[in-house]
């Protein structure tokens, strides 16, 4: 069976394949996963569709770097890949200092969705919205791993256009459902947690994990 995009025709085999490789990958939590589950654990559903679009926003602009060739500066510019690496790094501890502020916030209703700490402006949906978008798009190794894994699933006696289109567009879309899966799950967590106290340890430790990952993004090495 084959895939048709334009003049590009993909085996549903290879497609599959891919399917299956990125879907065991994504599972892998990463600083995007620990941003939306932080999120999610501290803000609710709310944010849910929020972070997942976020999270694909992030990928679709990453991956695309990587196959039109941008990944591949960064994956031979010592500077270039300092420069992404220390912008993500910087980007991550920032957002996990900003979540340890609001959990000193106050708690403002406890009620069947669970308690909700008084939130600043920066935590709307569009703000994480944008938040997960440049996490996911400013990690050096995701952009890394896209010139290297990618390509395997891309035939060189076809069109090299509709192939990415297709090769993107399906692991946007899994990398969305990826995250709104994880979203949902620290939200059904959350909702039994009604105790306040909790709440406001668990937005505490989603700022500690935050700056942790920020500070390991910053011990990346160009390999």
């Amino acid at each position: 069976m084959l895939l048709r995009h334009g003049c590009c025709e993909v085996t549903f085999d290879l497609w599959l394949t891919f399917v299956a490789a990125s879907t065991a990958l994504l599972l892998i939590p990463g600083p995007t996963v620990l941003l939306v589950l932080s999120y999610a654990l501290s803000q609710g559903r709310r944010v849910a569709i929020a972070s997942a679009t976020g999270v694909a926003l992030g990928d679709f602009i990453a991956m695309s770097a990587a196959l039109i060739g941008l990944g591949a500066i960064i994956a031979t510019s010592a500077l270039a890949f300092s420069l992404l690496k220390w912008a993500g790094a910087a980007y991550l501890i920032y957002l996990g200092v900003k979540m340890l502020r609001a959990a000193h916030g106050q708690v403002t209703n406890v009620g069947e969705g669970g308690a909700t700490l008084a939130e600043a402006p920066a935590t709307t949906a569009r703000a994480i919205l944008g938040h997960t978008a440049l996490v996911t798009a400013l990690n050096p190794k995701g952009i890394g791993f896209f010139i290297a894994f990618v390509p395997q699933f891309i035939s060189p006696n076809a069109a090299l256009g509709p192939q990415a289109a297709i090769l993107i567009a399906t692991f946007v879309s899994l990398a969305a459902l990826n995250a709104l899966a994880y979203a949902l799950a620290a939200d059904l967590m959350r909702v039994r947690l009604t105790t306040p106290s909790m709440i406001r340890r668990l937005t505490q430790a989603g700022g500690l994990i935050l700056i942790g990952m920020g500070a390991l993004t910053a011990t990346l090495r160009r390999s």
